[in-house]
């Protein structure tokens, strides 16, 4: 498994788009993301860089690897 690489959350939203994800809305700094059959809205602040925290919730419940996101 490789190391999690840090982005903003512009490149986190595009990533997740490039997946499937669809932007619902944005409420103040944060971006809503949904996706038919998901249980999960994501909501991806819009911050210069996410925190490894941040990412790997949003990841797991996007159910999207390490290695998966790094790609994209």
């Amino acid at each position: 498994m490789s190391k999690l690489k840090l982005c903003s959350g512009a490149e986190a939203v595009k990533k997740l788009r490039r997946r499937g994800w669809k932007v619902a809305r944005q409420n103040g700094s944060h971006v809503m993301l949904v996706k038919e059959g998901y249980l999960y809205t994501l909501a991806v602040p819009q911050h210069k860089e996410l925190g490894i925290g941040i990412l790997r919730k949003l990841l797991q419940q996007s159910q999207i690897s390490i290695d998966e996101f790094n790609e994209l």
